[in-house]
């Protein structure tokens, strides 16, 4: 029978805890931060190697880490709803902390510096939402609104709430966004179709759609950059 050592049997300069609080929290591995987070392991397991189970999931990677819901986290042994809350609400405020480095460049003046602004918000979802930018004349942001949102394959688009925004928020430009969950950056026909749609509408109000930017998991398609707006 394998006998567990709790972390507490543990040399001090081998737990996490002592750990972080000698060495400053950039010498634990991710195993070791999940660790802290996760708190307790199980009869079988320690807390460390529930941490290393949960890594090896979604292949030591932590973007796809992010990608897990709560309902995934807890098929994982060991992980019930209170780990994995705790799990999500970490990612969470490390999204927020990367949003709030990004409010002293709200300039846009690139597809990239457009996606940057969003993909937080869109890259990690399971479902399609559609998100709109307004802009004033220097390009800089004024407001961030999620639109609408869906199922896995599509969502429905209502063009008067995007300009009605628009319009009150004077802006004299907008970029739009959506996601793909499938990781197809390529738009469909009906992402064409609306694109042109609310190209047409925007130069009948005096306001520019500067891009539509689709975003996947760590890349994003712009139909600026492509030319086809």
């Amino acid at each position: 029978m394998i006998e567990i050592v709790p972390l507490k049997h543990w040399a001090l300069e081998e737990r996490p805890r002592e750990k972080l609080i000698k060495n400053g929290r950039s010498a634990l591995s991710n195993a070791e931060l999940l660790a802290l987070l996760l708190s307790t392991g199980t009869m079988r397991r320690s807390v460390l190697d529930l941490a290393r189970d949960i890594l090896a999931r979604c292949n030591n990677d932590l973007d796809e880490l992010a990608r897990f819901g709560i309902r995934d986290l807890c098929k994982i042994d060991g992980v019930g709803p209170a780990k994995a809350v705790t799990i999500q609400a970490a990612i969470e405020l490390a999204n927020r902390r990367q949003a709030s480095e990004r409010k002293e460049k709200r300039d846009i003046k690139s597809s990239r510096q457009a996606y940057e602004q969003m993909k937080n918000l869109l890259e990690d979802l399971n479902h399609e939402e559609f998100w709109v930018l307004t802009l004033n004349r220097k390009n800089s942001v004024i407001g961030k609104y999620k639109i609408s949102e869906g199922g896995f394959t599509s969502t429905v688009v209502d063009q008067r709430k995007v300009f009605k925004l628009a319009i009150d928020d004077k802006s004299t430009g907008i970029i739009v966004f959506h996601n793909h969950p499938s990781g197809n950056k390529n738009p469909s026909e009906a992402d064409n179709q609306l694109t042109r749609k609310l190209t047409e509408g925007g130069k009948i109000l005096d306001i520019s759609v500067l891009d539509h930017i689709i975003i996947v998991q760590g890349d994003y398609y712009s139909y600026a950059d492509q030319g086809v707006l």
